[in-house]
């Protein structure tokens, strides 16, 4: 395991340790309280997720390397990005933390399945790569629960510094997460050009299907704007470190982490445009 392996995990850590600082007991009780829309956001980012990322590389013509990337891209939770993307656009904060959270829990099982159907869709028979399943939950569960654990204590024994520390950790994971991107591109970089030109309108595709389709489901769901804004923004931006990590630290391809790594820098920018709309269209209601 390389050092960039390393730093990617404990990176990874750190995020997942952040998500816990903000996590309070009632956030898991949410969760009984509002089962509808619970259960349209599971819908969308634990099935339907996976389904449009295969649809869409069944139509673009992508190297094996993008597509398992996408995958692996697709069977990840959201992250912390989509409760802050959410907070800023006036969304449903809670339902937001509650999704990723019950969504977080749930692909450490679905995640191996998911990777293994890509490895066997799209990698040729000398190519393939058998993951070990019960390996691969337990490592995702030592990256992922053991932080977010140990974040949930701490605020729930020192509230006051677990606030305080909470800002400290997003910005450090934030700037982690895009050293690490720098990283491969400067490590890939031969064949940065042509995986940026297939990954690029792959992901972008992927991201912004998703974020509408959620939108869609909610709406017919009959749930509030704020609520749908929600689904949709939690459909739409997953955790691009989560992938990235599985791909180079879980299957020990940092091909496969071009996508993720394409899809972070493109969720920022949807992400900005889904922050205008939230707080032109429910921000004034709030106001009011």
């Amino acid at each position: 395991m390389d050092i960039g392996t390393v730093i990617l995990a404990i990176s990874l850590i750190i995020i997942m340790f952040g998500m816990g600082l903000s996590l309070v007991k009632n956030d898991f009780i949410r969760l009984l309280q509002n089962p509808k829309a619970i259960i349209v956001g599971l819908v969308n980012q634990i099935i339907l997720l996976p389904i449009i990322a295969y649809v869409l590389l069944s139509i673009f013509e992508v190297e094996t390397d993008i597509a398992i990337g996408v995958m692996i891209l697709a069977a990840c939770p959201g992250g912390p990005t989509s409760n802050l993307i959410t907070y800023l656009a006036k969304g449903d904060t809670g339902l937001s933390i509650s999704l990723t959270t019950a969504n977080s829990l749930i692909t450490i099982f679905t995640i191996p399945f998911v990777v293994d159907f890509a490895l066997n869709q799209f990698l040729d028979a000398d190519e393939m790569v058998q993951i070990n399943k019960l390996q691969t939950v337990i490592q995702i569960f030592a990256i992922v629960i053991i932080p977010v654990s140990l974040g949930m204590a701490l605020k729930s024994a020192k509230p006051a510094f677990a606030d305080k520390m909470s800002k400290p950790v997003k910005i450090a994971s934030a700037a982690v997460l895009f050293l690490v991107i720098i990283g491969l591109v400067i490590k890939k970089k031969e064949d940065m050009i042509p995986y940026l030109q297939q990954a690029g309108l792959t992901t972008l595709a992927l991201n912004i299907i998703t974020i509408v389709v959620g939108f869609i489901t909610a709406k017919i769901a009959k749930l509030n704007l704020a609520q749908s804004l929600t689904i949709s923004i939690e459909s739409g931006i997953q955790n691009g470190t989560m992938a990235i990590a599985i791909a180079s630290g879980v299957l020990m391809n940092d091909n496969y982490a071009i996508a993720p790594a394409v899809y972070s820098l493109i969720m920022f920018f949807t992400g900005g445009l889904i922050i205008a709309f939230g707080i032109k269209t429910i921000g004034p209601k709030q106001q009011m």
